[in-house]
Parts: C-alpha cells; structure tokens; sequence
C-alpha cells in the first residue's frame, strides 16, 4: 500500500532522541526551548510556546484571545473538527465561513458578507481562524482588512503550512494575525510524533499561553498575585493565577522536531516537486480533474495534494478501486458542519455550498517526501486506468 502520507525518521532523528533520552531531562528542558527557538527563527514571529499537540495549540489561542461563553468564533467547514472544537471548549459559539472555490481556504468576500450580517442582527465575532488548506496559506491580507473593523482576533490554524509562503514571508510570521498554529502529527510536515506549536509576536499573548500550557502556574516572583506573606517566597514557591490545563510536550518529542526541521526546506522542495509532477501528468491526458491554485504571492507546503473529481464520476467506486490496488488515496474533510454533532446544534447541509460541493469531488492523492518517482507513477497510472470511462 503507498499511503497519502508518510512520516520521514533519519538516523539523525533517532540519534537526536535517543541523546535526550540519556540526558537529564525528558520533560521541560533545554531541547523545548531549543525547538520553540528554532521555531520562531523558521517563522519570523517573536514568541513560541511547543505544546502537545495543534488542537491543544487552538484552544490556548481561543483563551488567550479572550474567548469565553457569550462569544464567538468563525472558521471554515473544510478542516478537521479541531479548527472549530477549540471555540466551543471556550464555551463559545462557532459559526462557518465558505470557501473560495479555487483556493479552496476561507473566501474573504464570504467572510466580509457573515460578518456584516451578523453585526446587522447584533451579533460579534470575538475571533476568526481560517485555515491553511492543505499548506496553501489564506489570502491573510484580505481576510485582515475585512476583520479589521470588526475588532476580531485572528488565529491562523497552519496546521498544514509550516514551510509555506505567503507575500514573501514564511507562514507563521503572524504579520496578518494575532497567533498562528502549526500541527507536528506524523503525517504533517515535520513530526514530533503528536505535538503543535502557537506563534505570537505579541508578548502579552505569549505570556499568557505560556502560563495556561501549564497548569496557570507563575514562577517569578514579580508574576506573584500573593505578596504580602513571606512564605509565598522562594525557590520553591509557584503560584497558581489562572485555569491553565496540562498542555506540556517532552524534550524528546521536541529533539526529534528540532532534527526534522533542518529537512523542512528540502522537504517542500519535493512536495512542490511531486504536486507538479501530478497535475502535468493529468494534463498531459487531459483528465477531467480539478486541483487547487496557488496564488502567485504563495508558496504551499503541500501536506496534501487533492483532485476534485468530474461530477459524472462515482467517487466511492474511484477510491475503493485505488485502495485495491495498493494507492492509499483518502478524503479531506468531511464539512464540519454536517458531522452529527453540529447538525444537533442547528447546522445542516447547503448552508456552505462551496464546502459541500468541493466535499462530494475530493480525494487525496499520496504526497510525501519519501515518495519515489516509481511510486507515483503507480499513483498516476492507477487513476488514470480508474477514471478512462469518466473521460470518455
């Protein structure tokens, strides 16, 4: 079976791991703040904090940016539940923005037209998250002037981006947002094995996710709310000021992120590679198949590289077709606002047609940097035999 993603350890992983593992540290040491260092310098932004894991990463940048009940959040519909689960552990609202039928990330004049609509019925939105769909970054620009007079805080979940451009500037840079996300899972860019990290160039921000990541535990003693009893003070001495949650990753989690990150650049390099190999060799036989467009001012990371099927083709008999015959194909997503879920918090299909419509066509094609050029071109040639009769 060639999967649609495949995670790569080099000896080099492993060496970095197994030295932290005979270290003094396994939690909370030096190579965290090493791989949250090495981060902002990839990214551009001015603070990191290394979690474990990018839902863990949203939901702290829901609470540091305020988020609570009586809020509410926007995202989109073509992302894992993770994107809007995080507004509602806040106890807030989520609501859903479309997508742009070429991008296929959060349409900013979608976004322009639910936010004036709800501020004509009364309504706010606290916080928007578009999504980096598939390591393409949002048209971050627009979707900031647009939320601008609104007062929104912007949190880009680049779970699928790191290594990606936007306008010249590494994805991360938060330069349109407030923080960014970015995912560490195995089929992500880089891996820690599960793991995620929340971006910031604003302070304030980053000292709060810092504190809520653990346990809202203050350890300086200017942090200290309690001042005024001597035993409050010491080495010892912590103070606990907010609900934090146990939010922490592990030094060898972080060694072997760290080591993955000297590939990251190669590795996009290769994604980018792969992804054109696909769309020239369905060009070359003029497939009916649909891909999405990378703006001029982009460059995408392409954690995944998905086909939009003809309308006339059965996409249940395509895949089960690729599966028996060894190609991993997969669907990414599901709408978010059609799982049972939300349907019972009063969502239901044909709210966000562009979604829905680019749900019923899509499939995910193995895309990976280990991936040989013998390997795709089993890929390619398997779809091209399955979908000859759609063509015709």
């Amino acid at each position: 079976m060639i999967p649609y993603a495949r995670q790569w350890i080099s000896s080099e992983d492993i060496d970095a791991v197994v030295e932290v593992l005979k270290s003094d540290w396994l939690t909370q040491g030096p190579a965290v703040q090493a791989f949250e260092k090495a981060l902002c310098t990839q990214s551009g932004a001015a603070h990191c904090v290394a979690v474990n894991n990018a839902t863990a990463a949203l939901h702290l940048a829901c609470l540091a940016a305020g988020v609570g009940p009586g809020d509410r959040v926007l995202t989109v519909p073509n992302t894992f539940v993770a994107s809007a689960n995080a507004a509602l552990y806040c106890g807030a609202e989520v609501d859903f923005v479309d997508i742009d039928p070429r991008t296929l990330c959060m349409d900013p004049a979608a976004l322009e037209q639910k936010l004036a609509q709800l501020a004509a019925a009364g309504k706010s939105v606290k916080a928007i998250v578009p999504v980096h769909f598939a390591g393409l970054s949002c048209d971050m620009a627009s979707i900031a002037a647009v939320a601008k007079p609104y007062g929104c805080v912007i949190i880009e979940d680049a779970s699928h981006a790191i290594g990606g451009r936007y306008q010249d500037r590494p994805v991360g840079s938060c330069n349109y947002s407030d923080m960014t996300v970015f995912s560490f899972h195995p089929v992500k860019i880089v891996t820690t094995g599960e793991g995620g990290a929340l971006l910031t160039s604003n302070p304030q921000l980053f000292e709060r996710v810092r504190r809520l990541a653990n346990h809202g535990l203050v350890r300086n003693e200017q942090d200290f709310l309690i001042r005024d009893e001597p035993e409050w003070f010491g080495e010892w001495a912590y103070q606990q000021v907010d609900l934090g949650y146990n939010y922490r990753i592990t030094d060898f989690q972080c060694a072997l992120g760290l080591s993955q990150l000297n590939n990251l650049s190669d590795w996009v390099v290769r994604r980018n590679q792969l992804a054109r190999r696909y769309q020239q060799a369905f060009a070359d036989v003029d497939l009916p198949l649909k891909w999405q467009t990378i703006p001029e001012n982009c460059l995408s990371a392409y954690h995944l590289f998905v086909v939009q099927l003809p309308d006339d083709c059965n996409r249940r008999r395509v895949f089960n077709l690729l599966r028996e015959n060894g190609i991993g194909a997969n669907v990414h997503y599901i709408p978010v606002h059609t799982q049972p879920f939300y349907r019972a918090r009063g969502f239901h299909s044909g709210q966000f047609p562009v979604a829905e419509n680019y749900y019923k066509r899509a499939l995910s094609l193995p895309l990976y940097p280990k991936m040989t050029d013998e390997e795709q071109g089993q890929v390619i040639e398997k779809l091209i035999g399955v979908l000859r009769p759609c063509s015709a």
